[in-house]
C-alpha cells in the first residue's frame, strides 16, 4: 500500500518502520521540524516535507500521527482535494469524527503501546484498535492493521476514550512512580537496578492474577505504623507525599470494598 506518514514522533517512527518492514511503500514523511522529518525519512529511505501543502497526492492512505493539539488544524489542509483518499489518525483520545466535513473516507488506527524512538517494538504483538467511516476506509485500514498485528479489534470512539484512560493509569502513571522511586534511591546512592526484579515480578504476576489479587503492601491493611513512618521520609507538601497518601487510601478502599 502507498502511504504518507504525517508526523515524526515516537509513534510515527515505530509505525513507519513496521509499515516498511511489512512491505508497504511509505512515500513521504511530513513534520513541521525539518531535522525530525529528515531523520525519519532517512531511516525509512523515503522523501520528506515540512509543508502540509506539499504533501504528496500519490498515497492511498494518509496516516496522521500528530499530537492532539495540532491534529484538527492540520486536517483541513491535509484533506483538501483528496476526496478519494483514506485518512486515519492514531490518537487514543480523539474521536473519529474529527475528520467529518474534511474527508470522505476516514477512520482510526490506534496501536495501544508506549513508544520510544530509541527502543524498537514487535508490532505483531501490539493490540491495534480500528474504527472506520465506510467500507472503503474499512478495507484500507484493516489491510494495514492485519499486515502489522495479530491482535486487531474494532472499537468505537467512546470505547477508545476509556481504553486510553486505562492505559494512562497502567503505563504513564506507573512509569512516573518508577521515576519517583528512582529519585529516592538516587538521593541515597542506590542504583535503580535494585528495583528491576521487583518491577518484573509485579508485571509478570498480572499475567496470571487479577490486579486485585496481586496487590501487596501496607496500604491493604492500612498499617498506620508503616505508613506514617514512610510519610515522614517524604518532604511535607511534596507531590510524592500527596501521591503516597492518595494511593494508600485508594488501595485500602478498593481492597476493603472487594473483600
Amino acid at each position: 500500500m502507498k502511504i504518507a506518514l504525517i508526523g515524526s514522533g515516537r509513534l510515527a517512527t515505530q509505525l513507519g518502520m513496521a509499515m516498511k518492514a511489512a512491505g508497504h511503500d511509505v512515500l513521504q514523511v511530513y513534520s513541521r521540524t525539518e531535522a525530525n522529518a529528515r531523520s525519519l525519512a532517512l531511516l525509512l529511505q523515503t522523501t520528506y516535507t515540512t509543508s502540509l501543502t506539499s504533501v504528496t497526492h500519490d498515497a492511498q492512505l494518509y496516516v496522521v500521527a500528530l499530537t492532539d493539539a495540532v491534529l484538527e488544524d492540520a486536517l483541513a489542509t491535509l484533506c483538501s482535494d483528496r476526496r478519494d483518499k483514506v485518512f486515519v489518525h492514531t490518537a487514543g483520545s480523539m474521536p473519529m469524527d474529527v475528520f467529518a466535513g474534511k474527508a470522505v473516507h476516514y477512520g482510526v488506527f490506534y496501536p495501544m503501546q508506549t513508544f520510544s524512538k530509541e527502543r524498537n517494538v514487535d508490532f505483531s504483538k501490539i493490540p491495534v484498535f480500528v474504527e472506520y467511516q465506510d467500507s472503503i476506509a474499512k478495507t484500507c485500514i484493516e489491510d494495514l492493521a492485519f499486515s502489522l498485528s495479530t491482535h486487531v479489534y474494532n472499537l468505537t470512539s467512546e470505547g477508545r476514550r476509556h481504553l486510553h484512560l486505562s492505559a494512562v493509569f497502567a503505563c504513564n502513571f506507573v512509569n512516573h512512580c518508577y521515576a519517583l522511586a528512582a529519585d529516592i534511591l538516587q538521593q541515597h546512592n542506590l542504583p535503580f537496578d535494585v528495583l528491576l526484579p521487583l518491577i518484573d515480578e509485579t508485571a509478570e504476576k498480572v499475567h496470571q492474577l487479577h490486579p486485585d489479587m496481586a496487590q501487596t503492601g501496607p496500604a491493604i491493611r492500612f498499617d498506620r505504623n508503616v505508613i506514617d513512618k514512610q510519610l515522614q521520609l517524604l518532604p511535607p507538601s511534596s507531590n510524592a507525599r500527596s501521591i503516597y497518601e492518595c494511593m494508600s487510601k485508594s488501595i485500602h478502599e478498593k481492597y476493603t470494598r472487594n473483600d
